[in-house]
């Protein structure tokens, strides 16, 4: 599924669980497992995949909806319903390039700036990283798996994600993560924990990780590299 599909896909579930707020909070308590569990991941769906980037009739959206679960035919001509969402995607598409234009120009500000910090090393792809603890360990090969704990953040401050917050470390293989993950991790020795500020270039490139990552972002992360999982 591309970008656009998974933006229109959950942002119409965002607006379907926005729209049927209001009969929800009139009907009975959610009360059985089942309809805690379906408003659970309706919950997670709508914050997952909020978006300002697409701007939909809420009202016409349900209408579509309901007649597309009702097994009716559509009320727009194929015709007229091919260019409205010809249309749609182009919106999509130039709000993307703004921002990413946008998000661009202050992460090279950003960047430029971080970069005259005594305390920031700066390799050869854009990475930047500060040492936080220097450990012992042996370092981690691209074809190792490893066990982190981290914290990403945009350079606004925003956190995206946590494996703090989640109380359990992660795993995953060196060579099966972003580029400048990839290459944070192959400089670390196991016990160190850096924090690390990833351009663009290395990162999610120009057109981001939707809903989560913006288009063209530079990411931080508090990385500390726990051990390299043995096969």
């Amino acid at each position: 599924m591309n970008s656009f599909k998974c933006l229109l896909v959950g942002t119409a579930a965002a607006a379907a669980l926005a729209w049927d707020s209001g009969a929800a909070d009139a009907a009975k308590p959610l009360e059985s497992q089942k309809q805690k569990a379906s408003y659970g991941v309706g919950m997670n769906v709508g914050k997952s995949f909020k978006s300002d980037l697409i701007d939909l009739d809420i009202e016409a959206f349900m209408s579509g909806f309901k007649d597309a679960l009702a097994g009716k035919e559509s009320a727009v001509s194929p015709a007229d319903l091919e260019k409205a969402m010809a249309d749609l995607r182009a919106d999509v598409s130039k709000k993307s390039e703004e921002r990413a234009a946008t998000n661009k120009k202050a992460g090279e500000e950003f960047l430029a700036k971080n970069k005259t910090n005594k305390d920031v090393k700066t390799t050869d792809s854009g990475l930047q990283y500060t040492v936080e603890r220097e450990g012992n360990g042996p370092m981690p090969k691209a074809t190792d798996t490893v066990k982190v704990h981290y914290r990403g953040t945009l350079i606004d401050g925003t956190e995206f994600d946590s494996s703090y917050k989640r109380n359990e470390p992660a795993e995953f293989p060196v060579g099966g993560v972003i580029k400048g993950w990839g290459e944070a991790l192959q400089l670390m020795k196991v016990g160190s924990k850096w924090k690390v500020f990833i351009p663009p270039s290395i990162g999610y490139g120009d057109q981001g990780q939707p809903p989560v990552i913006p288009p063209a972002a530079v990411l931080i992360f508090e990385i500390e590299l726990l051990e390299i999982v043995k096969s």
